[in-house]
């Protein structure tokens, strides 16, 4: 990843929008991953949350490849 890429790539703790409900896009994909991992989520998340959840179940599932 380029230095200008890893610029655009912002901690979803520093999200101004990050403690609001998660969205309906990331409700359907966490519960995808959450599936196909074998393991349950919690779907009561905030949107950074839910993204911090998500990218930990992209690496269990290989889809963060």
């Amino acid at each position: 990843m380029s230095d200008q890429q890893s610029n655009m790539i912002k901690d979803p703790d520093d999200w101004k929008t990050g403690d609001e409900d998660i969205t309906g896009a990331q409700r359907s994909y966490l519960q995808t991953l959450a599936d196909e991992a074998g393991e349950e989520v919690d779907l009561n998340l905030t949107k950074a949350e839910a993204s911090k959840r998500i990218e930990e179940l992209q690496q269990k599932t290989g889809r963060g490849v």
